[in-house]
């Protein structure tokens, strides 16, 4: 009893975390049989978000395997860091550098997913909005005074949220009829409006795959699992009734 109360007590962190704080969300189209996704996830991830976060817990191949691309692939696209392809995904930042560009180290992001919940991390990279008044001149609707640069502004434009003033004078953001906060980009990015939807699916996509490589695996063996135990129970109920016929 000792030992179950304290691992229950060790979860709190993570539960609460997992929580979000109960912030609206959007729901984020997750897909982990499409490889397409996959892979144009993986592409962005390292292209924009592997400069300070890692996935320290996978490997390149085993990912290359996964989204349907070979080593090759992954050798001469997606690993930036000369290491070989067998090796784990850490990026090459130092955690001291790290927490002093930013405030604290980035966090490794091969769990997050599992920690802040799919649709936490799908609304979030949605979230960004310009506020000169920070450091790197962005805010995050979902993560108040985020320590982290807008790092896909080049693929959206900059975006702009709506403000106005509450009864005691304060500004606060202006929220649709979902909670959520009304942003809207100037247009400047590489990317429209829908091509940026799609490529934060794509990022979600491939962190949450990160999260849990084996899921799609453990299903498909849950269903092998199930029949067998479906015939396994009608086996069993027709040798029961066999063996209580003379009984009765």
């Amino acid at each position: 009893m000792k030992k179950l109360i304290i691992a229950l007590v060790a979860l709190l962190p993570t539960l609460a975390m997992a929580a979000g704080g109960g912030a609206p969300t959007m729901k984020a189209p997750i897909d982990l049989t499409d490889k397409e996704s996959l892979q144009n996830g993986a592409k962005l991830f390292m292209n924009y978000c592997f400069g300070c976060h890692d996935t320290r817990y996978q490997r390149y191949n085993r990912v290359a395997r996964d989204i349907g691309i070979t080593d090759e692939q992954m050798i001469d696209n997606l690993i930036f860091t000369g290491v070989k392809v067998g090796n784990l995904m850490y990026n090459s930042v130092d955690d001291e550098q790290g927490a002093k560009w930013f405030g604290q180290t980035p966090p490794d992001l091969t769990m997050i997913t599992r920690v802040r919940g799919t649709d936490f991390v799908y609304t979030y990279l949605k979230s960004f909005y310009a506020d000169p008044e920070r450091p790197f001149g962005v805010n995050n609707s979902l993560f108040k005074d985020v320590g982290m640069p807008h790092v896909l502004q080049s693929l959206q434009g900059v975006p702009t949220a709506e403000f106005t003033t509450d009864a005691d004078g304060n500004r606060v953001l202006v929220k649709d009829e979902h909670g959520l906060a009304i942003i809207t980009t100037d247009g400047s990015g590489e990317m429209s409006d829908d091509e940026f939807d799609i490529a934060v699916r794509d990022i979600t996509n491939f962190l949450t795959y990160a999260s849990e490589p084996s899921k799609l695996e453990r299903q498909n063996t849950g269903k092998w699992v199930l029949g067998f135990l479906a015939i396994f129970f009608i086996l069993s109920y027709l040798l029961k009734k066999e063996y209580w016929r003379d009984v009765h």
